[in-house]
C-alpha cells in the first residue's frame, strides 16, 4: 500500500525539521511507500524556509492562504494534492510520534478497516495535558458518543488513517471548521468500518498549543450542527 501523509501546521517552524526527518526515517526503514504533505496555514514564521532545508522529492510544502486559519480546511486542502488512496492525518507538533505511524499502518493493513484511529491513553496523559483539558476532553467524548450512539475511545483524535474516497464522498456534508476533522468525517452519515489502536501521546516540546476557548466554541457549534442534521435526516 502507498500512503499520503497530510500534516496541517501553523507556526511550527521549530518542529518541522524533526518531523520531516523522523517520518522519513521510520517509513523508509520499514519500506513503506509514502509522500509527505506539510500544509501550512500561511504562518509567515519561516516554516517554509526551514522545510526546504534538505528537501526530499517525496515531500511537499503547501501553503493555504485562504482565511480564516483552520485545521480542518488545511487537511481537506492537503488531501486535494495527495496522490495515494490511503490518507494519514497527524499533527505537526510531534505530540503524535512519527514512530507510531508504523504501528498504525501495520494495523490498518492487517485489519482492512476504512479508518483506523490512533487513540490517546487519557489515563497516562497527566504530563501531556492540563487537568482542565483532560477533564474537558473526556466530557466531550462522552457527549459525542451519547449524541451519536457510538462507542469510540477517542473520536477527537487528530491522528488516523482513512481511505481518501470516504473523504471525497462526504466532503459536501462536512462542517469543515475547527480542529476535529475526524469527528466531522465519522458523523457524516456514511457507515464505515472504524477500528482503534492506542498510542502514547507525547508532551509538546516546542511552541504553544493552539487550543483555546475559540476552538472549543467551534467544537460545540459542530456538535450542535451535526446533531440537528442527524435529527432532520
Amino acid at each position: 500500500m502507498k500512503y499520503s501523509i497530510v500534516v496541517p501546521v501553523y507556526k511550527e517552524k521549530n518542529n518541522i525539521s524533526d518531523l520531516k526527518k523522523k517520518i522519513s526515517f521510520y517509513l523508509n526503514k520499514n519500506k513503506k511507500k509514502f509522500e509527505l504533505l506539510i500544509v501550512d496555514d500561511d504562518s509567515n514564521d519561516g516554516s517554509k524556509e526551514e522545510f526546504l532545508k534538505n528537501k526530499k522529492k517525496n515531500t511537499k510544502f503547501i501553503v493555504r492562504k485562504q482565511k480564516p486559519n483552520d485545521l480542518s480546511q488545511s487537511v481537506l486542502y492537503g488531501v486535494k494534492f495527495s496522490k495515494f488512496e490511503n490518507i494519514i492525518i497527524m499533527d505537526g507538533d510531534l505530540q503524535h510520534s512519527p514512530q507510531e505511524i508504523i504501528k498504525l499502518i501495520n494495523f490498518y493493513e492487517k485489519n482492512r478497516s476504512d479508518c483506523v484511529i490512533a487513540s490517546r491513553k487519557f489515563d497516562a496523559m497527566g504530563e501531556s495535558l492540563s487537568i482542565l483539558r483532560l477533564i474537558s476532553s473526556k466530557f466531550l467524548i462522552f457527549i459525542f458518543n451519547l449524541l451519536f450512539n457510538l462507542k469510540i475511545a477517542d473520536p477527537m483524535s487528530g491522528f488516523f488513517i482513512i481511505k481518501k474516497k470516504i473523504i471525497k464522498k462526504n466532503e459536501k456534508k462536512l462542517f469543515k471548521r475547527g480542529y476535529k476533522i475526524l469527528a466531522d468525517i465519522i458523523t457524516c452519515g456514511e457507515i464505515i468500518k472504524i477500528s482503534e489502536i492506542f498510542i502514547n501521546f507525547k508532551k509538546r516540546r516546542k511552541n504553544k498549543s493552539k487550543m483555546g476557548f475559540k476552538i472549543l466554541f467551534i467544537l460545540i457549534q459542530f456538535l450542535i450542527f451535526r446533531f440537528i442534521s442527524k435529527i432532520i435526516n
